[in-house]
């Protein structure tokens, strides 16, 4: 990978990474309802999940899709029937106070999961692959986009619980907490809209 082709991804990287969608969403939810600590493994799901995801399809795993897009249909329609619910889930959360509570945001393997789910993340990968590797060294290239997103899944993930946990340090009246929830709720749910326009 040539350098200029490098600064191109991570500068591709950074924005997608960093900018409104899905995961920030259900992030910076968690962050604001159960605090930074427990929004750990949701942080390590979207770090590990997703440059994972990135990796299966940049081995081949899209080209399953193209062959049988059923499987993708139903992927795609399951995937927004369980944002939706977690849309709802975050509207109608109640912002745990007490450090010792036992309620706690999506796991680590859940939130794995999710990044199959997720329309931004399937647009970023895709997006990532045809756009910054290069087809006699390939595999350099995908490993190349892996690491980067890596890099930028930790920096932004972590941004985004961060600010959603220093709401909850900052915020005192409840109402608050329920205006951002929803706001957070409808972001997720109009997330949906590009991917089911297609």
């Amino acid at each position: 990978m040539t350098l200029q082709l490098f600064i191109g991804l991570f500068v591709f990287a950074g924005i997608a990474a960093f900018t409104p969608g899905p995961n920030n969403a259900l992030l910076m939810a968690a962050g604001m309802n159960y605090g930074f600590r427990r929004s750990v493994p949701l942080i390590l799901g979207v770090v590990v999940g997703f440059p994972l995801m990135i990796g299966l399809i940049g081995l081949g795993l899209g080209g399953i899709f193209k062959l049988y897009p059923l499987l993708y249909t139903i992927l795609k329609y399951t995937g927004a029937a369980y944002m939706l619910y977690l849309a709802w889930k975050i509207a109608t959360a109640v912002p745990s106070l007490d450090s010792t509570a036992a309620a706690k945001p999506l796991g680590f393997l859940q939130m794995c999961l999710f990044q199959w789910v997720n329309p931004k993340g399937w647009i970023m990968a895709v997006t990532a692959l045809s756009a910054y590797t290069l087809a006699d060294d390939y595999a350099t290239g995908v490993a190349t986009v892996v690491g980067t997103f890596i890099f930028m899944g930790i920096t932004s993930a972590a941004t985004w619980a961060g600010f959603g946990a220093v709401l909850k340090n900052t915020m005192t009246d409840p109402r608050y907490f329920r205006m951002i929830n929803v706001s957070l709720a409808v972001l997720l749910v109009a997330s949906l809209v590009p991917m089911l326009w297609h």
